[in-house]
């Protein structure tokens, strides 16, 4: 059980590539987590894919022991997230476990749609934020303009920002320091009935189902009766534990800590992520609001090539989605292709790594269906309809009107690329919103038809924009339109 006051939660977030998972590695090493010979680049990335294409895709948790320069002990639990939009959920997650957050801008390429994106959602998280100018060590590297973005994009203050290189480490103490003298700590009550956060959840080969917990009051000890409050499921704790970033077991998580629990689930389906756990004989009153669902905005079905592998496509698909919460799926069948799924994405790039994912992992050989979206068809009988399919599609003597869905979409770029970038929105039946500049580079607000940037959209940008272009989006709901 650890004092309160001497405890950390913080989320690392940043746009793709500015070097959060890289600084994570820096923090790590520094606070003894691991051994130079056990060091890795990365080392949080758990997956192959992450480390192949050197993103993030599932945020993880590290619970790091600091020794301050005033002598005193602190607990650090550190989260660090994804940088690309399709994988916001996880960030938003993340964000809700935290009190504070650090943001990552890269001091050689400033701040971009994401970092953004990301710096709101802790804003309204009531977030404490330190910004970090990380990259000093390179000779682009331009740390008085980047604090100027960041003030006069972001609005938020830049003047006690810290500049380190995550990859030589320099100016990661300071960050240390500054982590535990501006940061708040969690506030809980020991002694209040238990309320934790179900944070996430994961299938492990050997563990069975992990359960990633933020606990807010009370506390959670082995051999204790537990209850999930959303689906009333009660379970015996069978092991308790914190990753430092190896798995260690300890007695009790107490207050404004982050941990796991075991506990023998064998339904997938209890382990609702943003569910309230409590203890069965006490429990408490007041249940956690929780996050809001995911939204999947681009839909495609798979079907296994070989119709004997239906069942374990099912199977590994439940899995998966313990896993990652934010994808959805439900049966389909198709004239062509026999019995699959249609499954729902948060993008493209979330579309390309499940399918990356079933085919690594599980040993699936799939077929995968074009990328399309949800259409709402309106009868005239007033009946509304979701389309997935044009096949679907029905008499068009009894449609009344059909609506389709529409992104807002922020895109950051240097200004002389702005023609071709207004050209090209415009061509995807674009509205503009707003414009504004920052230095040398636009601030481009647009609303757009989803149908139009779920396929090559961001690739037309990075192409024109010669990859300095940043998109980021959010869904705005659906709108009539004339459509066929």
């Amino acid at each position: 059980m650890n004092d309160l006051k001497k405890i950390r939660n913080f989320s690392i977030i940043a746009h793709i590539d500015h070097g959060k998972s890289t600084l994570a590695d820096r923090l790590i090493q520094i606070c003894g987590g691991l051994t130079d010979r056990e060091m890795k680049e990365q080392v949080l990335d758990s997956m192959d894919i992450e480390r192949e294409r050197g993103i993030t895709i599932k945020a993880q948790t590290v619970c790091l022991k600091y020794k301050a320069e005033d002598g005193n002990k602190y607990i650090l639990n550190l989260m660090d997230t994804p940088g690309h939009v399709d994988f916001s959920y996880e960030v938003s997650r993340s964000l809700a476990a935290c009190e504070s957050s650090i943001l990552v801008v890269d001091s050689t390429q400033g701040v971009e749609a994401q970092t953004l994106a990301n710096a709101y959602q802790a804003i309204n998280s009531n977030h404490e934020i330190i910004p970090v100018l990380n990259k000093k060590d390179l000779p682009a590297s331009e740390p008085v303009k980047i604090k100027d973005q960041i003030e006069n994009i972001i609005g938020i203050s830049s003047s006690d920002s810290i500049l380190v290189s995550a990859k030589t480490g320099e100016g990661v103490k300071n960050l240390l320091e500054k982590i535990v003298k501006k940061l708040p700590p969690p506030q809980g009550n020991l002694d209040a009935p238990l309320k934790s956060l179900l944070v996430d959840s994961w299938f492990d080969v050997y563990l069975g189902v992990v359960v990633l917990v933020r606990v807010i009051d009370g506390s959670l000890k082995k051999g204790q009766k537990i209850k999930f409050m959303a689906s009333n499921a009660a379970y015996t704790i069978d092991r308790v534990g914190i990753f430092n970033p190896k798995i260690q077991e300890v007695d009790t998580l107490g207050p404004g800590e982050i941990g796991f629990i075991n506990a023998n689930i064998k339904s997938v389906s209890d382990c609702r992520i943003g569910d309230t756990i409590t203890t069965e004989k006490h429990p408490t009153q007041k249940v956690l609001s929780g996050f809001k669902p995911s939204q999947p905005v681009v839909f495609c079905g798979m079907f296994p090539i070989d119709t004997v592998d239906f069942k374990q496509l099912r199977d590994s698909m439940e899995k998966l989605s313990l896993n990652d919460s934010s994808f959805m799926y439900e049966p389909e069948v198709s004239p062509a292709l026999g019995y699959g799924f249609r499954c729902g994405f948060l993008g493209l790039l979330h579309l390309e790594i499940i399918q990356e994912r079933l085919i690594r992992e599980f040993n699936l050989n799939l077929i995968t269906t074009a990328p399309s979206v949800v259409y709402q068809i309106t009868l005239k009988d007033k009946k509304v309809i979701n389309i997935h399919n044009p096949t679907d599609m029905p008499d068009p003597m009894k449609v009344d009107y059909i609506e389709e869905p529409w992104i807002k979409a922020t895109i950051i770029l240097p200004e002389e690329y702005l023609g071709s970038i207004l050209q090209l929105c415009t061509e995807r039946r674009g509205e503009q919103i707003d414009l504004t500049y920052s230095g040398s580079r636009a601030i481009l607000t647009y609303n757009l038809p989803l149908n139009e940037v779920v396929f090559d959209f961001y690739d037309r940008i990075k192409s024109i924009s010669r990859g300095y272009a940043s998109f980021d989006y959010e869904i705005i709901g659906y709108e009539i339109n004339d459509l066929v």
